[in-house]
């Protein structure tokens, strides 16, 4: 099928007989695309790209690298747990994505009686388990109504609590790319991705889709959860940029918030006590957290953020259409949540990009309806398959960097500029997303 291409056996999962065989045409159809597009680019720039099935912290983990950059993407739960620069400077190696303290295990491997001493029993235990890096909220974000736990459903969504399969790896002189997909049993979808590496590159092609398998629309929750942890992220010392505009702290008043409930106007916050804060540094208050949401800047065709450690050498960022999702939170845990299996332990920022900037039980969010004019949900269609693309990039970074004033797409590149210095990093992305 793919000539000089290394392939890998499809496998799909249960699902009544009319939907394999078209989702093995479509997988047919995307891969010939797919590969046209992204194995025939230049010639190799140092050891060939690979796939490998490895473990990552005992997790099973599907592993793509190029001369430039590793990733290790999780069979349990679909998450990628590394993104990282290949270098022998720690300060540039460092992986940005949040690792638990404590152990976690596979999705089919919780058994309640066990497990629930200590991940902490309720409705979030299984995302507990097996959380790290970047995760999928789909198709809901934030815990579930009453009955939709009696049934079952946990926080964010059934996407991050099943196995994803391996449909193909497929590798050439110059790219690797792995298609990975899961069936949703209980909310009746299907989910896949598509990540892809180019050699020579920083930068990491996401084509995401999800395919509603009943015969009627319904609303859905579509939530990017790129979560970040130590030792990249640190109080006071992590910084975040973004093309947002303005947003809103919720939620009931406690002592162990950072920020006051009300308005934001990015990148400006308030205290507790009043007073104007940087929401770009992560807040350093003790013992504390925060959640707040913001609309992206709907003028722009595609919107970003970018986020580094000012002691080290590495800047992480996301582009993606806005269209998609217009909507950016910013959570931050500073060893605020005592419950298990956090324990006053965990540091960590992640930053949640999609479709609703709060979440919650679907009621509450379709009555709401919108915010500032713009949707809080997306609408999936009988037997509708949607798909989105966005990019994750890797970059270079001087000592003393100040930040991201902006970053474009030009020309098969990608164009950070630098806050105050007008400075830009200019990185490598010649395919089309």
């Amino acid at each position: 099928m793919f000539d000089g291409v290394k392939r890998s056996e499809s496998r799909m999962r249960p699902g009544s007989s009319d939907i394999i065989p078209r989702m093995r045409i479509e997988l047919a159809c995307l891969l010939t695309a797919a590969a046209a597009a992204a194995l025939s680019v230049r010639p190799a720039a140092g050891a060939e790209p690979s796939f490998k099935e490895e473990t990552f912290h005992r997790r099973h983990a599907y592993v793509l690298e190029t001369d430039q950059v590793r990733v290790s993407a999780l069979r349990g739960a679909g998450h990628w747990a590394e993104i990282r620069l290949k270098s022998d400077d720690p300060k540039k190696s460092v992986n940005p994505m949040r690792i638990p303290h404590f152990p976690t295990i596979e999705p089919w491997e919780y058994d309640g009686a066990k497990h629930d001493k200590i991940y902490g029993g309720g409705t979030n235990r299984w995302l507990q388990s097996g959380y790290m890096g970047h995760l999928l909220n789909f198709p809901t974000f934030g815990g579930p109504s009453e009955k939709e736990a009696q049934s079952g459903l946990g926080n964010h969504g059934e996407a991050l609590v099943v196995e994803w399969k391996k449909d193909a790896a497929i590798t050439s002189a110059d790219a690797v790319q792995l298609v990975y997909s899961a069936y949703l049993p209980r909310t009746q979808y299907n989910v896949g991705r598509t990540l892809t590496l180019l050699d020579g590159e920083t930068v990491m092609y996401v084509e995401e889709w999800v395919e509603n398998l009943l015969a009627f629309g319904r609303p859905a929750h579509w939530v990017q959860h790129a979560t970040f942890g130590p030792p990249f992220v640190e109080p006071g010392k992590n910084v975040l940029d973004a093309s947002a505009t303005r947003g809103e702290v919720r939620g009931p008043t406690s002592p162990n918030r950072m920020l006051a409930r009300g308005p934001i106007d990015w990148p400006w916050g308030t205290s507790p006590e009043g007073r104007r804060v940087s929401l770009r540094e992560m807040q350093d208050r003790p013992k504390s957290g925060i959640y707040y949401a913001m609309l992206m800047d709907p003028d722009r065709e595609r919107n970003y953020f970018t986020m580094f450690h000012k002691d080290y050498n590495v800047l992480i960022g996301y582009l993606w259409h806005t269209k998609d999702f217009p909507w950016l939170g910013d959570w931050q845990e500073n060893q605020g949540n005592g419950g298990l299996p956090w324990n006053h332990q965990v540091v960590a920022r992640g930053m949640e990009f999609g479709t609703t900037p709060f979440g919650g039980p679907m009621e509450n969010v379709v009555s709401e309806g919108k915010l500032y004019g713009v949707p809080l949900y997306r609408w999936i269609d009988g037997r509708e398959k949607a798909t989105v693309r966005y990019v994750v990039f890797l970059a270079e970074i001087p000592d003393g960097y100040e930040g991201v004033q902006d970053v474009e797409t030009k020309a098969g590149k990608i164009v950070i500029t630098e806050r105050g210095t007008g400075r830009s990093i200019v990185l490598d992305s010649s395919r089309e997303w």
